[in-house]
């Protein structure tokens, strides 16, 4: 009995089971509610060039190796799917349809303090293929061969 309350003392004190989020999680939490706000006063309007200039600071405040492969996957992006929006999504560069549904998001290796960056799918994507799919990929420079792969899901996830 006694070692069940001493552990429970020990769970208790512990940061991550009081907390439940990472200092990481939290920051995007409250990243994506700035991004809410902001958007509410702008109005629906702006929506667009405001996403850009967004999406360009955030890939411009990145760490060189990431903000080169940022910029290279917004040229991407713009180059093969012009209906997409950017728009920032969580802190991050994502670009999404015109009913605001995000089709694709970049992660910096900073976001989460991970090894790699990652470009992401979400749902809306049109990628699915049979009974299972890949809706990320981990990104640590961008050569030609990949910059095309990318390019050929981006045109698929659009159509």
């Amino acid at each position: 009995m006694a070692e069940r309350k001493a552990a429970k003392k020990v769970a208790k004190k512990s940061p991550k089971s009081t907390q439940g989020f990472t200092d990481e999680e939290r920051a995007a939490m409250r990243e994506r509610a700035k991004e809410l706000k902001a958007a509410a006063r702008r109005g629906p309007r702006a929506k667009k060039a405001d996403g850009e200039s967004a999406v360009l600071a955030a890939i411009a405040a990145m760490p060189p190796p990431d903000r080169v492969i940022g910029n290279r996957l917004h040229a991407i992006i713009k180059a093969n799917a012009p209906a997409l929006s950017p728009r920032l999504w969580y802190g991050m560069p994502a670009y999404a349809k015109d009913n605001g549904k995000i089709v694709c998001f970049f992660q910096s290796t900073q976001r989460f303090k991970t090894r790699y960056a990652t470009f992401g799918f979400m749902h809306e994507a049109n990628l699915d293929e049979g009974a299972m799919w890949p809706t990320a990929f981990a990104l640590k420079e961008l050569p030609a061969a990949e910059e095309a792969k990318i390019a050929a899901l981006v045109k698929k996830a659009v159509s």
